[in-house]
């Protein structure tokens, strides 16, 4: 019970279709059996009801809510549901983000692509911690914790992906470092491969390989036994952060990558 009486907003609480469970919905569920009272927010309002089902269903409280976080005033309305709803707000997991999608080198990625990729990976984070934060604030307490990526820090093929999680990791540290004073604190987590719907089937439907393939090839790359993450090794991840346990740590960018990172440099 270490979230214990605590309120939290997941951002992107439903997740892809798929043989696996995402990182949203593993961080909502573990949330939820640690304590806290969740608001589960999705664009996809039937997804994030699944995950609120089976929240409920474990004995949990949970409810969906349905925004489109790349739109300030939806967001503004999610701040105030929280708060409607639960009285407070003490925890903000801003897991909301998409690969692909037309993305690749610079002199080959679209306009549309790159505005796409920003407005989901980046904008979105601004926007939901710009309504939450008055909230936080006014408590003098409260954890945000933003999904980054590995790619932020390495070299790969999709300059729009990389730049948005980079700026994931800048907006990370500008907000821990504008709201320690409250008593606010703000983490990213840089997940690295991970065996999760949006990445095996995404990429399997993207490149026309098989599942198996996929995912055989992506556990290869990984240093720690060869093997993939799930889901639940971001939510533990995320479940710590927004401990107590993790009460004197804030501006931290945690790589959860099986060692990719190790790699790099």
């Amino acid at each position: 019970m270490r979230l214990a009486d605590k309120v939290a907003i997941v951002v992107g609480a439903g997740q892809t279709p798929g043989e696996t469970i995402g990182n949203g919905r593993a961080t909502s569920i573990l949330f939820a059996r640690e304590g806290a009272r969740v608001m589960l927010v999705d664009r996809r309002l039937d997804s994030a009801e699944e995950t609120e089902k089976m929240i409920r269903d474990a004995g949990g409280d949970a409810f969906a809510f349905e925004a489109d976080v790349t739109r300030e005033a939806d967001c503004s309305a999610l701040a105030k549901a929280c708060v409607d709803q639960f009285g407070r707000i003490d925890i903000l997991h801003n897991n909301v983000g998409i690969g692909l999608g037309g993305d690749g080198s610079v002199v080959k990625i679209s306009e549309e692509a790159w505005n796409r990729m920003l407005n989901v990976n980046l904008k979105s984070m601004l926007l939901t911690c710009k309504h939450v934060l008055p909230v936080m604030r006014e408590q003098r307490s409260g954890v945000i914790t933003n999904i980054s990526s590995v790619a932020s820090i390495a070299s790969i093929n999709m300059v729009a992906y990389k730049v948005s999680k980079a700026g994931v990791n800048a907006l990370t540290q500008q907000i821990a470092g504008a709201n320690a004073k409250y008593g606010i604190r703000c983490n990213a987590i840089l997940p690295g491969l991970m065996n999760t719907p949006m990445a095996i089937e995404g990429f399997a439907e993207a490149f026309g390989a098989p599942r198996e393939e996929v995912v055989r090839r992506r556990d290869e790359l990984v240093p720690l036994g060869a093997k993939q993450g799930t889901g639940w090794d971001i939510a533990h991840a995320a479940l710590f952060l927004a401990s107590d346990d993790a009460k004197f740590i804030t501006g931290v960018l945690l790589p959860v990558d099986g060692g990719q990172s190790i790699k790099v440099g």
